[in-house]
């Protein structure tokens, strides 16, 4: 079953998706959304200090890397 945004189930096929948009839609369902975790916060955080820090060549060699690493 596939997972939204947030982590709930989603079900994987049209009729059931729009079963559940309907119930959505009509508050016979709700849905709960998760509070970002620390971990989610401070990675943020983290990132946006080290990007004001860094200069453009530095962020770039960074992401160089990084994207050679994923493929």
């Amino acid at each position: 079953m596939p997972k939204g945004p947030q982590g709930p189930n989603r079900p994987a096929d049209a009729i059931g998706c729009a079963v559940m948009v309907a119930q959505l839609a009509t508050g016979e369902l709700t849905e709960t959304i998760k509070k970002q975790s620390g971990r989610v916060k401070s990675g943020k955080t983290g990132s946006m200090a080290l990007f004001e820090k860094l200069s453009s060549v530095e962020c770039q060699t960074i992401a160089y890397n990084a994207a050679g690493a994923r493929w």
